[in-house]
């Protein structure tokens, strides 16, 4: 039941961001945006650090110096399974008019939600991955810890369902039609955790590996979409002020509930 509750908890913090559209009359401000898509990395980061690479390397650490393998070669394969996703899959990013991938017959609507899956499934991965190690007694890892996971990811939902809704609304769509929207974006999050807890109990040798590959997946969207799109048009340092407060904000929360 821990699992389950642990896997829902980002979910809502992207409904709870996208139902912004109902209270902000006005599309969100590039200031607030760089803010926040900042603040987003700045946990994503965290998160990958903390609650994954370094739990990976912990488990292994009998191994000595070797340890760090698993973490290196899970963080490149999670990078490169993004990379490869990113690169077949047709989709286009908020605030753009120019889709990325291969060429599609898909609607506008059909890539924007292409590309959020792309971007929410390495988060979905990293609170199932931690949720299962803490349930396969993993050293470095424990219910709280993952909570922790779980309830940071939420924290940095929150802007990103405002960031997808309120876009919507500014384009035209209804209030609810914007607010259903974003708030199905961080529906892939439950799934995708939901399968690598399942996955993971059958290979649980692998996990150093598995936690690796669900941080790099993370740093991948982080590097690739997050950071580029904080520092598009005026020069602002809001995005680098939002991503250190993200930061000790999820270092804090794995310390102290972990």
């Amino acid at each position: 039941m821990s699992i389950i509750i642990g896997l829902l908890i980002p979910l809502l913090g992207t409904m709870l961001g996208s139902a912004f559209v109902f209270f902000m009359k006005k599309d969100m401000s590039p200031r607030l945006q760089k803010s926040l898509l900042g603040f987003a990395s700045g946990v994503m980061v965290a998160a990958s650090v903390w609650s994954l690479l370094i739990p990976a390397m912990e488990m292994e650490e009998s191994k000595g110096a070797w340890s760090v393998l698993p973490a290196a070669v899970g963080f490149l394969l999670g990078m490169g399974f993004l990379l490869m996703i990113d690169e077949l899959t047709p989709h286009l990013h908020i605030g753009t008019d120019k889709p990325e991938g291969p060429r599609s017959k898909l609607s506008r609507t059909a890539m924007l939600a292409l590309a959020v899956t792309i971007h929410n499934l390495p988060e979905g991965m990293a609170v199932g991955v931690v949720f299962a190690g803490a349930e396969n007694g993993a050293a470095g890892l424990s219910l709280a810890s993952a909570l922790a996971v779980s309830i940071g990811i939420a924290i940095q939902n929150v802007p990103e369902g405002a960031i997808i809704s309120m876009p919507m609304r500014a384009a035209g769509n209804s209030k609810w039609k914007s607010f259903v929207i974003g708030s199905l974006s961080g529906a892939v999050e439950p799934l995708g955790g939901l399968a690598v807890v399942l996955l993971a109990s059958f290979m649980t040798p692998v996990l150093p590996y598995m936690l690796a590959f669900a941080a790099g997946a993370m740093f991948y969207v982080v590097v690739e979409e997050l950071i580029p799109e904080a520092n598009e048009g005026e020069h602002s340092n809001l995005s680098t002020i939002g991503f250190a407060i993200g930061f000790v904000l999820m270092m804090v929360l794995d310390v102290v509930l972990g």
